[in-house]
């Protein structure tokens, strides 16, 4: 096994360890990731119950018509923004009644990236409030990746937004 497969299903373990002790339902939104997270969370046993599901919202066409992010903000930021990774979230819960809790991911992992977008990611955490049903962001961070090639930039991205969840359930314990 890989040390990165290894490290990421530990993240995966604690996540969905996590998300059973607080009774949270996580659904994602990933773009460069392509499914990558929740592919990886969905092997442990009994996420079920707490993972509604993953939006792969490869192309900006996908992201503005399931995740509702309106064209304008992707040609003024790009999909490679603060703003994208912030509204993907919002509309992963949006269109996710049951969850409570939304990540996402976007980047550009390359080749022919431009070189300030070469190994760029953004992940996001947004949350639905209980009392009133509102969608606020939590946090988003910027990630530049250290690998050189897309399949280990794809897995340290997915490392980078598990470790975001990973703190903000934490925090929130």
């Amino acid at each position: 096994m890989h040390a990165v497969d290894s490290e990421m299903d530990a993240r995966c373990g604690l996540l969905a360890g996590l998300l059973m002790e607080t009774g949270r339902r996580l659904v994602l939104a990933e773009s460069c990731t392509a499914g990558l997270v929740a592919a990886s969370l969905g092997r442990v046993p009994g996420v079920s119950r707490h993972l509604c599901g993953s939006l792969v919202t490869y192309r900006e066409a996908s992201k503005t018509s399931w995740l509702g992010i309106p064209p304008p903000v992707l040609l003024r930021h790009t999909a490679v923004s603060e703003s994208v990774a912030r509204l993907m979230a919002c509309g992963a819960l949006t269109a996710t009644p049951e969850a409570d809790l939304a990540a996402s991911i976007t980047g550009h992992l390359g080749p022919d990236a431009p070189p300030e977008q070469d190994g760029l990611i953004f992940v996001g955490v947004a949350e639905r409030q209980p009392d009133t049903g509102d969608i606020s962001v939590v946090k988003v961070r910027r990630c530049r990746l250290i690998s050189n090639s897309r399949l280990p930039r794809q897995r340290e991205a997915a490392l980078c937004l598990l470790a975001l969840l990973l703190e903000h359930l934490e925090e929130r314990r």
